[in-house]
């Protein structure tokens, strides 16, 4: 039967909150279907605000390929800021759709994807507000299944207790799979309840049902071992792996929003994962492997986005987007196109090593100069080794000195604090290295009017990495290392005043670090934080780190860990792992020498262009490396001629 829109019961509240646009939907290039035409109801959520969720890649690749389908509808849903959350519960307006207004709790599938663990209370306001319960185990035929995915899915037990089904890698054909096996089991009449169709996901071995495992711990709290309570549950669940992207050229339609977002542009993905090795990067690890987008489907996919969208910035997206074997021809091909017109191109993520003067000019050409970011991320050469990251102090200064001289006077420089093994010394290095690209730049300028940002993320060590074993550092000598550093930059009285300085303090980062690497048992620290009216943990205004604190003082009283077990204790190689039984297709003893090795700092090549290094994900998920150069062109499509703005991004 019709599920009907909450929009008049909506509409009274939004004179009484702020930003009200975010709620009304209508966005260019979005769907709305019959519900009565389909057999599949799926909703998709960025689990943070609609200035954040909407320009999110994942949720809006899956919103497409599913509303390609005939026999499905999909809708979206945000967190709502916390004034209309207190309006709903008091009027009973339910966790709502911006497409048509339906409510969440009438769908069959409500589908999260987490890019940060500290969207998990935002994801427990929405459950709530949807009317649905808590729990999974309480669950019953009148609720929608509940899917995690993205990156904190390769790690779902701290919300096994809240999430039906979890998804790890790419979602493209997972949500394909998932929806037809949903199909199948509603036209069969929903035999065997909602278990049954758990079951028939159990059984591809790519669908991760927590409620099918059981976990025992050790005296000293450490994980016994993993297993499987159902007999049809895989002993290890799989990732999926998205193979020749050509084949999926999303967004087509990239959503237009209504209100600002954080970005403003349409966004295309040149190529999908990383083999750089960095032993900090979850992204890069569980991406494997490299499969890059041809160059003449990223020519077709940023000729249909400028056209169906009207953005004037195209950014060219992936983990490390110089790194594209074809980058140098798809910027100039791309550049030649839209000489002269309104779009401008960018290339967010680029590394020192594979920046080229030849390469910014053609994405800048005739343009604006805007600042440019790269990302050291260690402050010594030391350090650089430990989390393989081989970029050399020569590196950062030729890379530098050539882009002011050709005519940019401001660089960004992102580093992390609290790496393994770090010292004092290693974070001051950072300062060393900031005064250098300004004295460089001054020379090769021959003016003073040159500026360098150095922006400090503090580290959380991540499951599915070579770091997943090390220890955390405590948010205490987090903040003493910050501030040294500080001091050192603002008391330099040369160069202080050229070199900007921002960060964080330490506190989020345990807090993430308890989320990202905990057990089922952390589920009721998170539940507990929640009902304290934790919301937006992202958000510095909202996040309190105590909170945090007295939640998991209460919620881990029983049991024999803490906060400081879960994020700033060393783990030993025979450890259980609370992520071992899911497979992201990496060798744990491959990590493990990595590890090793990155004690000893030695560094591992790039396996693109060496000899496999054995890490696992090729042979064991039956994929391979997919690289060009293809030899194509962008497109034959003539050269546009307008008026000129051609600007770079960072």
């Amino acid at each position: 039967m019709p599920v009907s829109s909450v929009f008049d019961q909506l509409e009274s509240l939004l004179p009484h909150v702020q930003k009200p646009v975010q709620y009304v939907g209508g966005e260019l290039n979005s769907v709305v279907k019959d519900w009565d035409s389909v057999s599949a109801h799926w909703v998709l959520m960025y689990p943070d605000a609609y200035e954040v969720g909407l320009p999110n890649q994942g949720v809006a690749i899956l919103y497409e390929v599913l509303n390609e389908r005939e026999d499905t509808l999909c809708e979206r849903t945000y967190s709502v800021w916390t004034d209309l959350e207190k309006l709903m519960r008091r009027d009973g307006v339910p966790q709502f759709t911006v497409d048509a207004h339906r409510p969440v709790g009438a769908f069959d599938v409500f589908g999260l994807s987490f890019a940060t663990e500290l969207g998990y209370t935002n994801m427990l306001t929405a459950i709530d507000l949807a009317g649905i319960p808590l729990h999974a185990a309480d669950r019953t035929l009148d609720h929608p299944f509940i899917v995690a995915g993205g990156h904190a899915a390769f790690n779902p037990e701290p919300i096994a207790d809240f999430i039906d089904i979890a998804i790890l890698g790419d979602g493209e054909e997972a949500v394909i799979a998932l929806t037809e096996i949903l199909v199948q089991w509603k036209s069969e009449g929903r035999p065997g309840g909602r278990d049954e169709f758990l079951i028939r996901l159990a059984r591809t071995g790519g669908f991760y049902i927590p409620r099918f495992y059981e976990v025992e711990y050790l005296e000293d709290g450490r994980i016994r071992r993993v297993t499987p309570s159902h007999p049809e549950a895989p002993w290890r669940v799989s990732k999926h792996t998205v193979m020749d992207l050509d084949n999926w050229p999303y967004p087509k339609a990239p959503l237009v929003p209504m209100a600002e977002t954080v970005h403003e542009r349409a966004s295309v993905e040149i190529f999908r994962g990383c083999t750089r090795g960095c032993r900090f990067c979850q992204a890069g690890m569980i991406t494997r492997p490299v499969r890059e987008r041809s160059i003449e489907t990223v020519g077709k996919m940023v000729q249909n986005a400028v056209e169906v969208t009207g953005f004037e910035e195209v950014g060219l997206l992936s983990l490390s987007s110089a790194d594209h074997s074809e980058i140098q021809g798809i910027a100039k091909d791309l550049a030649d196109i839209y000489e002269g017109t309104h779009t401008s191109l960018s290339l967010p993520s680029t590394r020192v090593d594979a920046f080229n003067i030849d390469l910014a000019n053609e994405l800048t050409r005739n343009g604006r100069r805007s600042g440019l970011t790269f990302a050291p991320e260690g402050g010594s050469e030391r350090i650089r080794a430990v989390i393989n990251k081989m970029v050399t102090e020569e590196d950062l200064i030729r890379t530098v000195t050539a882009a002011y001289s050709a005519g940019w006077r401001q660089v960004k420089l992102y580093f992390m604090c609290g790496l393994p093994t770090e010292t004092d010394e290693d974070v001051l290095q950072i300062a060393k290295l900031a005064k250098e690209v300004i004295r460089a730049g001054r020379e090769v300028t021959g003016s003073r009017d040159i500026r360098c940002t150095v922006s400090i993320g503090g580290f959380v060590p991540k499951p599915h990495t070579p770091f997943q074993w090390a220890a955390q550092l405590d948010h205490e000598t987090t903040d003493h290392r910050l501030h040294l550093l500080r001091d050192e930059i603002r008391q330099d009285r040369n160069y202080g005043k050229a070199i900007g300085y921002r960060y964080h303090d330490g506190k989020p980062g345990i807090v993430e670090g308890l989320l990202s690497r905990g057990d089922r048992r952390v589920g009721k620290v998170i539940e507990t934080v929640w009902r304290n009216g934790a919301r937006f943990d992202g958000w510095q205004e909202h996040f309190s780190f105590t909170n945090w604190m007295e939640a998991a003082d209460a919620a881990l009283a029983d049991t024999a860990v803490d906060v400081a077990w879960f994020t700033t204790r060393e783990r030993q190689h025979d450890e259980v792992l609370p992520w071992d039984h899911l497979d992201s297709g990496l060798d744990k003893e491959w990590l493990w020498e990595d590890w090793q090795d990155s004690l000893n700092e030695e560094s591992v090549e790039d396996c693109r262009w060496t000899p496999c290094f054995d890490c696992g994900v090729c042979d064991q998920m039956s994929t391979s490396i997919q690289i060009g150069p293809t030899q194509g062109t962008v497109l034959p499509m003539p050269v546009l001629k307008k008026s000129l703005s051609v600007t770079h991004g960072s």
